[in-house]
């Protein structure tokens, strides 16, 4: 909403007592070079930048924009720096209590402030998926006219929550995942800050990590849980924030696992084996742990879509294509609603039957290439259709199956050295039992004798 005496007051007394406002609030950047992470959106000339008056206005003047990205990203930090740093008029609304009535109010506003004060209005509107249609719509007149420059921030697909007309007026600001690194000095910077803990309580590094990790890129959730354990550790007339200080204070336990060492390849391996054995319940129970810490949920997704094809196979088609689709969903929405997909895949897996005959069969057959058995190709499958071809009897004597009535043709296909090996040895768990048939059937017509 627009500054008013209550405001003004609240922002007085957080300035005179800055431990009134959480941790998160206080280190709050005050400009757009304290923005940790999203460096891609920071760029000279970027539209934020140009927001705050780093750049030229007129015809040619800054767009509104629609920031869109996970929680803890960093929306309501870039508008908050937009608000500090301009010298335009800010409005501040949220799409959970305000309406039709609420807007309408603020663009009338903002139109008589551009009339007779020539000050520019930015409006900042928080969680805009939450918006109707006609709410929305009620926003477009005001920035087709740039009466106001809008700011809008949401955590859903706008592709999907935002109208088409009002994404066309608008930059569409992607903003991504803080990173480990991220995170990292975030942490570091709020304990030695004036702004912060005031180097007041020391964080070891094996409960800098822990914070880390579950914080997932969020950092509104690492600084309160970092307040939350100093605040403990200061009762307690600690002199730094222990990890199971840290543990007790946010309830979850610190996972014994290291993304760069043996835990890491440890956990996996015991996921893939815990599907591979169909023991669905200890496959959870490792993803969990994988989750837990902080996992790169692409590099589960790969493991997932290796164990379909190693451990599952032709047992049940659907295995590959289940862990395709959930790497291709993780990818897409990230932690942590990729934990869902993750989970749906790996039971998908686990209870699925098993057969590792496309293992074995790639296998037998690299084993015979490395050993030197491949051989010419015979004549008849060689390439005929360049001149002079036919002439080297390349193609020649070949049977078309599409021609004959059972669609096989009897003739050989592999080189003369391998002409009866037998890679695939089928299963007969699941699905697989009829591809058992129907190997059996076209080695028969092929006229292969059996191994």
């Amino acid at each position: 909403m627009e500054p008013d005496l209550f405001t003004d007051a609240a922002e007085e007394r957080q300035e005179k007592d800055p431990a009134a406002s959480p941790l998160a609030v206080r280190m709050r950047p005050r400009s757009l070079d304290e923005v940790v992470g999203q460096q891609h959106l920071l760029k000279p000339g970027s539209p934020l930048r140009r927001l705050v008056g780093e750049g030229s206005g007129g015809p040619a003047g800054p767009s509104s924009v629609i920031l869109w990205g996970p929680p803890g990203t960093g929306k309501t930090t870039l508008a908050y720096v937009v608000s500090k740093a301009t010298n335009k008029r800010f409005v501040e609304l949220s799409a959970i209590t305000a309406g039709v009535k609420e807007v309408r109010a603020v663009i009338d506003g903002a139109r008589r402030a551009t009339g007779g004060f020539g000050k520019e209005t930015v409006l900042f509107l928080d969680e805009i998926h939450r918006f109707s249609k006609a709410q929305q719509d009620s926003l477009l007149p005001a920035v087709e006219n740039r009466w106001v420059t809008l700011i809008a921030a949401t955590t859903e697909n706008p592709y999907f929550s935002v109208i088409s007309p009002l994404l066309s007026r608008s930059l569409l600001l992607t903003l991504e995942p803080l990173t480990d690194d991220d995170i990292r000095g975030l942490l570091r910077r709020a304990l030695t800050d004036e702004r912060g803990l005031k180097d007041s309580v020391g964080l070891p590094e094996d409960t800098e990590e822990h914070l880390v990790r579950i914080a997932g890129g969020d950092a509104r959730r690492a600084l309160t849980a970092l307040e939350a354990a100093a605040g403990a550790a200061l009762d307690q007339g600690e002199g730094e924030i222990g990890l199971e200080t840290l543990e007790q204070t946010v309830d979850r336990a610190a996972v014994k696992y290291d993304r760069d060492g043996d835990q890491h390849y440890d956990v996996a391996s015991a996921l893939i084996k815990s599907i591979r054995g169909s023991d669905v319940d200890a496959a959870l129970h490792y993803l969990a742990r994988m989750i837990e810490a902080g996992e790169d949920p692409r590099f589960i997704a790969r493991r997932l879509m290796i164990s379909a094809s190693e451990d599952i196979g032709l047992a049940d088609p659907n295995a590959l294509p289940i862990a395709v689709a959930a790497a291709q969903a993780v990818a897409m929405i990230g932690f942590p609603e990729a934990a869902l997909t993750l989970s749906h895949a790996t039971i998908a897996l686990a209870l699925a039957p098993k057969s590792n005959s496309a293992t074995t069969a790639i296998g037998a057959a690299m084993e015979d290439v490395r050993k030197g058995l491949a051989g010419p190709v015979p004549p008849h499958l060689r390439d005929g259709h360049y001149k002079g071809a036919a002439k080297l009897g390349h193609a020649q004597g070949y049977v078309y199956p599409h021609d004959l009535p059972e669609g096989i043709a009897q003739q050989q296909y592999a080189p003369d050295a391998l002409k009866d090996r037998e890679y695939y040895t089928p299963g007969r768990h699941g699905a697989e039992a009829r591809y058992a048939d129907a190997v059996e059937w076209t080695r028969k017509h092929l006229g292969r004798r059996r191994s």
